[in-house]
């Protein structure tokens, strides 16, 4: 299985993105390297891409593959792009809060931590559906790292609850555009790809 291991501070540095979106709340001590130059088209869409594929932590073929299932799906495609990727498993698992970052999330999620709907998927692509209940493991709620997880506070969207006590949470509805607050134009990604 293909993992992105880029460091995350110096990534963020290039791609313009506050690492607080991936859950990392370091910041860097070096200052951005700033391009001399405008830049073009193509370079603004092909940046944006990477954002994406960057913060929800896929790669370029699964990236292509998420965007031509967006595409057949009826309504914008840009949305249903980003609402393909909020709904994914691990990206789920990180914004109820049982995970600290996404990264993390996935590693959990692969390692067998977590039920939906009481049995245990352990693929981060998995796609969540309204109504579903995602669980940590019973023999897993008694580690360190999920006690450590019981005291954070998270800010949970609107589309979801979450019981940190019982480490659980519901989704309630799909996300809509509104609710998904990551810094991503999507429209630039539909246009790099129907090039």
């Amino acid at each position: 299985m293909a993992v992105n291991k880029d460091p995350i501070l110096k990534r963020c540095r290039s791609l313009d993105i506050d690492p607080s979106h991936l859950g990392v709340f370091k910041e860097s001590k070096r200052t951005p390297n700033r391009r001399r130059g405008k830049m073009s088209e193509y370079g603004i869409q092909l940046r944006e891409k990477q954002r994406a594929k960057f913060i929800y932590g896929v790669l370029e073929k699964q990236f292509r593959t998420v965007f031509e299932k967006a595409e057949k799906k009826p309504g914008i495609t840009g949305e249903n792009l980003l609402i393909m990727l909020e709904t994914r498993l691990d990206n789920v698992v990180y914004r109820m809060g049982l995970a600290t970052t996404r990264r993390e999330a996935r590693q959990l999620v692969v390692h067998g931590h977590y039920l939906v709907n009481g049995k245990k998927v352990n693929i981060p692509s998995y796609t969540v559906k309204p109504g579903d209940i995602i669980k940590v493991k019973e023999k897993s709620q008694s580690s360190p790292k999920f006690k450590e997880i019981k005291e954070m506070q998270v800010a949970v969207p609107s589309w979801m609850t979450a019981d940190s006590e019982k480490l659980e949470g519901k989704i309630l509805k799909l996300p809509e555009r509104a609710d998904i607050d990551t810094p991503i134009e999507e429209h630039l990604i539909v246009e790099l790809y129907s090039k």
